[in-house]
């Protein structure tokens, strides 16, 4: 392992932390805007999470140790899976880092533990958010897959990091298909971050909730890395969806000021997604759970549609 990717490492594991909690703020602020209302601060998901890191830790009696190491497993998994999505400069991969096959296990394998968590506890709500979740991933996941290849078949490569750095080189679009690529991994966003139409996540309501009750159970600091993956999670799913349709402005070199450019490139562009996610789940009302694979379906199309383009061209 070279020191440039270990640099690399370093910056883009601490920019990721650093700025997602940013961006659910300001997606609560958008959608309290459209609604009439002022909303919290933009850095009211910091002071939240500060708060939680100081309260106490509560197992119910009910639990086992999924529940204890639950938190630790999603933020590593998370943080590992940083490393294959270049957010403010690219560089040469090392070893398997950046593999889309592995970067969609490392999301599964926080997935898994977090439904296996809501289990735990032994509660209605965490059983319903968990059973839920896994009927979403049953449909949801095959679709990424497919998105996913579909990319692989664009950029004629399997490695996220290789895909950012032809993109970073070339400054535009390096494919007129990556358009609809585009809509697929938007919704892919959505879903993963359990956001309306599939999920609300600011609800607590027993009809509705999907990934609030999987961790309804948790508190005080795990709360806060639960939290602050799911943060992390949605960052890195913009980060994809920005750094391979609008890669202006990545840093190709390790430099200090190349890399704050990047890094303020990359705020302003991930604060108009956040905006456009804002006004997309004000417009929309929470679907159906059983009319939710029609909006998979679109993702899957689209990447269909786009590899056998690519096939046959």
């Amino acid at each position: 392992m070279t020191a440039d990717f270990l640099l690399y490492g370093v910056i883009n594991t601490l920019c990721v932390v650093l700025i997602s909690p940013l961006f659910v703020s300001l997606v609560k602020k958008v959608k309290a805007w459209s609604q009439g209302r002022q909303g919290p601060s933009v850095f009211q998901t910091y002071y939240t999470l500060a708060k939680l890191l100081k309260k106490e830790v509560i197992y119910s009696p009910n639990t086992s140790w999924i529940m204890r190491i639950t938190p630790w497993v999603c933020i590593s998994a998370i943080l590992v899976a940083s490393l294959f999505v270049p957010l403010v400069v690219v560089t040469e991969p090392v070893g398997g880092i950046g593999n889309i096959i592995l970067f969609l296990y490392l999301l599964v394998l926080a997935r898994f533990f977090m439904a296996l968590s809501g289990l735990d506890a032994g509660s209605a709500f965490g059983g319903m958010g968990s059973s839920r979740e896994m009927s979403i991933s049953a449909v949801i996941e095959p679709t990424t897959i497919i998105v996913f290849a579909a990319l692989a078949f664009v950029f004629k490569s399997l490695n996220l990091i290789d895909m950012v750095t032809v993109a970073a080189a070339a400054g535009i679009p390096v494919s007129p298909t990556l358009i609809l690529i585009g809509i697929s991994l938007f919704i892919i966003l959505i879903v993963e971050t359990s956001r309306i139409p599939v999920d609300n996540p600011e609800t607590h309501l027993e009809l509705t909730m999907i990934h609030e009750g999987m961790i309804l159970e948790q508190s005080g600091r795990n709360l806060a890395l639960m939290e602050l993956s799911a943060a992390i999670k949605q960052t890195l799913l913009m980060a994809v969806l920005i750094n391979l349709l609008v890669p202006w402005g990545l840093a190709t070199t390790l430099s200090f000021a190349s890399i704050a450019v990047a890094l303020c490139l990359f705020a302003a562009k991930g604060a108009i997604l956040a905006l456009v996610i804002g006004l997309f789940e004000s417009s929309m009302a929470k679907m159906r759970f059983f009319r939710l694979p029609s909006l998979f379906m679109m993702a899957f199309f689209f990447s269909t549609l786009t590899i056998i383009i690519e096939v046959f061209s």
